[in-house]
């Protein structure tokens, strides 16, 4: 699984990185509900600051998703052409 990161600043200028976000073709079925749940929790970083400053979204998804579905989502091994 291919995945990404995500670095902003929140409110009060704390340097926020999300990891751990899976990359995924729009045609897959998991695609809308990957970008709805990926949104809801950078806007939830974004405006309630902590102490942390690095976030796994693969651990949010993880408590938030059915686990059959995490399970499917995260083992699919879609990547082609690898170096």
């Amino acid at each position: 699984m291919l995945c990404k990161s995500l670095e902003f600043k929140n409110v009060v200028g704390q340097k926020i990185k999300v990891i751990d976000i899976p990359v995924l073709a729009i045609n897959n079925r998991y695609y809308f509900m990957i970008q709805v749940r990926l949104q809801i929790f950078v806007s939830y970083i974004y405006t309630h600051p902590q102490e942390k400053s690095c976030y796994s979204f693969r651990d949010y998804l993880k408590r938030k998703m059915n686990w059959s579905d995490f399970k499917d989502l995260f083992s699919a091994q879609e990547v082609e052409n690898r170096a």
